[in-house]
């Protein structure tokens, strides 16, 4: 790519679209463009603005392509064209921004342009920002967890869903998981939609109890998690034919309940989706024929709580709700030390943790905290021999306008003698930088 590379200029529905730097890899390894991304988008724009379309967007920003560091702007730039929209949000923090809203294929095509790779639009339409208009169900499987299991899992999903008159639209999630979305009536507020969400939860949980799992602290999973924290108020998950940024140009794809058993998510990338898409159209193209109601789901919440099922825990960020248990995870839960089991620590009044968990690595970037990982493993390479899969808990984390990354590892299956203490993360980046949680 040139330095002095002149952009290229798209009409776009007669709106002209400045495309800069058009030849820049994006997708290094795919040989894929900044302009062929911002074509890959127009051509598929009609299933792409049903997931976005009306709705505030998260600008998820990778300006040096797929493999640079990404960041979010929330706030619509002020060098924007006069025919992009925006809309006010109030965060749970309290405060407020102006956020984009596409209405057509130009929009898309232009903050494309800006280096979004991927599209984060919330539950929500311009007209009620308050009620959200979507019930996201997000399949996220643990480590090691089989692409077998998360496609059973939905599987499961639909039958509660059906078993409640609901309908449900699957798409991959372009990553490792799986996304359920169905259109709800706007009639109820984040935090019952968020409720349902749990309930939902639950009820999957208990019909595949072995691989499908409602816990949100990662060291208390197995299998795949349903998320139900991506329905809280501020929350974002990629739409419907986002390309995601992975080195083959993976796209989140909209599929047909009966494909989801045998389908591969390494078969829907930006160089084999247009030609699906001119094949056999959007498989989500009557997703907004029925808005449905959560009556069902939120009377199962309520016999849930009857039955002693609290409220789950909320994202970190979020203040805390009234109701809500204590927001600690299990590792960090101290348990008094009785006299019967050590003597000693009952009479200081020393507490120890209910879980062995140690932090190995904080880093900017998710490789440098692999890398230290990989050190820690050389270090003590007895505890590591002990170590399931699951064990390794690899957290991103968001920040402000960033995300970082933590590795932490249970203990839990590594004998006390050879367990090591915690020492000082390697590496321990100063992630000042990103400054506090957005929203």
């Amino acid at each position: 790519m040139a330095k002095d590379e002149p952009p290229e200029i798209l009409d776009v529905g007669g709106r002209s679209v400045r495309v800069t730097h058009p030849s820049k890899l994006y997708f290094p390894k795919a040989g894929i463009t900044k302009l062929e991304l911002v074509r890959y988008y127009l051509e598929v724009s009609d299933g792409a603005l049903r997931g976005i379309r009306d709705r505030p967007i998260v600008l998820k920003r990778y300006v040096e392509g797929a493999e640079g560091e990404a960041f979010y702007q929330k706030r619509a730039p002020a060098n924007r064209p006069d025919w992009l929209r925006t809309v006010t949000l109030r965060f749970p923090s309290g405060r407020t921004a102006e956020e984009i809203v596409v209405d057509d294929a130009a929009g898309l095509a232009w903050i494309a342009n800006l280096g979004c790779i991927d599209l984060h639009p919330h539950a929500i339409r311009s007209g009620d920002l308050d009620h959200p208009d979507e019930l996201r169900v997000d399949l996220d499987p643990g480590p090691g967890v089989p692409w077998a299991d998360v496609r059973a899992v939905a599987l499961e999903v639909k039958a509660e869903l059906e078993s409640r008159g609901l309908v449900g639209w699957p798409k991959t999630s372009g990553s490792r998981g799986m996304h359920i979305n169905v259109r709800i009536q706007p009639r109820w507020s984040f935090s019952e939609v968020r409720r349902a969400a749990i309930a939902l939860s639950r009820a999957v949980e208990r019909r595949a109890p072995s691989i499908a799992t409602s816990k949100w602290w990662k060291e208390e999973r197995h299998g795949v998690f349903l998320d139900y924290n991506q329905n809280a108020k501020d929350r974002t998950t990629s739409s419907a034919y986002s390309v995601r940024p992975l080195p083959d140009a993976r796209v989140s794809a909209p599929l047909r309940w009966d494909e989801v058993a045998d389908c591969d998510p390494a078969d829907f990338t930006i160089a084999t989706v247009p030609a699906r898409f001119r094949s056999i159209g959007d498989p989500h193209a009557p997703i907004d024929d029925v808005a449905f109601s959560l009556e069902s789901l939120l009377e199962q919440a309520d016999r849930d709580e009857a039955e002693g099922l609290a409220d789950a825990p909320w994202p970190p960020h979020y203040e805390k709700q009234a109701g809500e248990a204590p927001r600690v995870a299990p590792s960090r839960k101290k348990t008094e030390v009785t006299p019967a089991a050590a003597a000693p620590a009952a009479a200081t009044g020393r507490r120890r943790p209910t879980m062995p968990l140690l932090v190995i690595a904080r880093a900017r970037k998710k490789e440098d905290a692999l890398a230290g990982l990989e050190r820690w493993k050389a270090k003590h390479p007895e505890a590591a021999l002990h170590l399931a899969e699951a064990d390794v808990l690899v957290d991103t984390m968001r920040g402000r306008s960033s995300t970082w990354t933590r590795i932490r590892v249970n203990l839990r299956n590594v004998p006390e003698d050879k367990r090591p203490s915690q020492e000082t993360p390697d590496p321990d980046d100063d992630l000042n930088f990103w400054g506090p949680p957005q929203g």
